[in-house]
């Protein structure tokens, strides 16, 4: 489980382990890490955790988050970061072994026209990413291996179906651990595959997504088939594929 080693002036004051998909931080009490100190905002910084990867950003905080020394908004941690707020340090520790070759949300996208078909790679790994550009073209890239857990036999398959915009009909199969969705900059969410159910998560932008008309919230949210999804302007419905028995 990766964690944060809170410290001051060098000297550690607490380690906080990650154990939330949601962990705020500020000088309010009702943070999950509070840092008494006029210098952070009330609610000044959040983390989001999904599987390994963890997303850190700044609520538009009065003095800023860095981290490294870099002023951010939205960062993905990598291990040994170290996040800055005023003069408190969060170190942050990934404690699972990363065995993929580069971070797993590295931007690196092929365009339309060269993405075959959603799914169809030779090298669908564990972690894949859609993205949706500016004209809801859409966008794929596959990682490399993580933790691929392929499904049981005669489990039903999470799919979602493109239907808006010139790439509507187009499929994805939710075979892996986690798969990306929307459009770095504006919008990005995720959906997370668990042994019970498949569950979508806000990680970036102003706007939360949208699930059956309703804006959902910070927090992760169960799918239920045949649901309808709309991220970054483009919509798309979720639903459960029955492996076809006797094959």
């Amino acid at each position: 489980m990766a964690k944060l080693i809170l410290s001051m002036d060098g000297l550690v004051l607490k380690e906080i382990p990650l154990n939330k998909e949601r962990t705020s931080i500020g000088r309010k009490p009702h943070n999950d890490i509070q840092i008494d100190n006029l210098a952070i905002s009330g609610e000044h910084a959040v983390i989001v955790a999904i599987l390994n990867d963890a997303f850190l950003e700044d609520l538009n905080s009065t003095n800023g988050t860095y981290v490294n020394g870099q002023s951010v908004k939205k960062h993905v941690l990598k291990d040994n970061d170290v996040v800055e707020l005023g003069k408190y340090r969060l170190k942050f520790l990934k404690d699972a072994p990363d065995m993929s070759a580069s971070n797993t949300f590295e931007k690196a996208f092929v365009s339309a026209p060269e993405a075959a078909a959603l799914g169809a790679s030779p090298r669908a790994h564990t972690e894949t990413m859609v993205g949706f550009a500016a004209d809801a073209s859409v966008t794929s890239e596959w990682k490399a291996p993580i933790d691929a857990a392929p499904s049981s036999v005669g489990e039903p398959m999470g799919v979602v179906q493109i239907i808006s915009g010139r790439n509507a009909g187009r499929e994805l199969d939710l075979s892996k651990s986690l798969t990306t969705l929307g459009k770095p900059g504006v919008q990005v969410a995720v959906i997370t595959r668990r042994p019970h159910g498949y569950f979508i998560t806000h990680v970036e932008g102003d706007s939360f997504p949208v699930l059956n008309g309703k804006q959902l919230d910070a927090q992760a949210h169960l799918l239920g088939d045949h649901d309808v999804i709309e991220i970054a302007g483009v919509k798309m419905e979720f639903y459960l594929r029955t492996p076809a028995s006797g094959a």
